[in-house]
């Protein structure tokens, strides 16, 4: 069952339509994890879809269910507005010999300073609270998470850096770390905690703009490496060789992150 919620209010950035699916009907008493996801208009719809094409979130969560990978989930889609490349870039502070080249660009493509801060906090303090409030939510770390494609996998990561107690893990498809290049890989690796207490899911193609992410993604697995994570236990990394940068793409891969992320535990990934 799709719900939603338009023109959601918020202190900290511009309204914006929350889409919310939970499957029908969830058992009475029963409540279930919850994936905020960015993008939120990719998501369900192919009328709303960049492209034409949707992620069909509802039915990749409805199919590992039945296949008894997934318990259920309830899935909150955030639609992205003109201003989201600042509000999905991580408000890290960047260092190298090239940071100034680096922050020019950015300006010059996003008209502005990042406003991640503000957005993550209208995840938060905000959308969560009423998302808890108004769905069946198991509202734990542990069955919080955060989910992303492109830029919306660098916000997904900085979400869970920034808001370590709130989210268990976060999905990150196909980052584009060229927006911040090796020294935003690097101060995102230095905010990531310990292994431990999350999950990373990390992907990325090799056609279109996805064929220049490779060298950064093995730099964070490197950095994950000096953490601790482990390979299939608390962390993925999943290269797909042909795909490219669009809605298509996830579509076609997105049971992976979820069966890894919210899945039951019995299932291989």
């Amino acid at each position: 069952m799709l719900t939603r919620h338009e023109n959601f209010p918020s202190r900290f950035v511009p309204a914006r339509h929350v889409d919310v699916w939970q499957p029908n009907p969830v058992p009475a008493g029963e409540r279930l994890p919850v994936l905020y996801m960015h993008d939120g208009q990719n998501l369900f719809s192919p009328s709303t879809a960049y492209g034409g094409v949707d992620w069909g979130m509802q039915d990749a969560v409805t199919r590992l269910m039945e296949a008894g990978t997934l318990r259920g989930a309830i899935i909150v889609g955030v639609w992205n507005t003109p201003q989201r490349w600042r509000e999905y870039m991580p408000a890290v502070k960047l260092k190298g010999s090239n940071v100034k080249t680096i922050l020019r660009n950015f300006l010059a493509k996003a008209g502005g300073e990042p406003l991640s801060e503000e957005y993550l906090r209208f995840l938060v303090e905000e959308l969560k609270p009423f998302i808890d409030a108004h769905y069946p939510t198991l509202p734990d770390r542990a069955n919080t998470f955060v989910m992303g494609s492109s830029m919306g996998g660098l916000i997904s990561l900085y979400a869970l850096c920034r808001y370590p107690h709130i989210f268990g893990g976060a999905g990150c498809l196909s980052t584009h770390w060229p927006a911040g290049e090796r020294p935003l890989v690097e101060a995102l690796g230095e905010l990531i905690r310990p292994a431990g207490e999350h999950k990373l899911y990390f992907d990325y193609g090799t056609a279109t703009l996805d064929a220049n992410y490779e060298p950064y993604q093995l730099h964070m697995d490197a950095i994950l490496h000096t953490k601790n994570y482990t390979a299939g236990k608390d962390w993925i990394t999943r290269k797909f060789e042909g795909a490219e940068h669009n809605e298509a793409a996830w579509r076609a891969r997105v049971h992976i992150p979820l069966t890894f992320l919210l899945g039951t535990g019995n299932q291989a990934i």
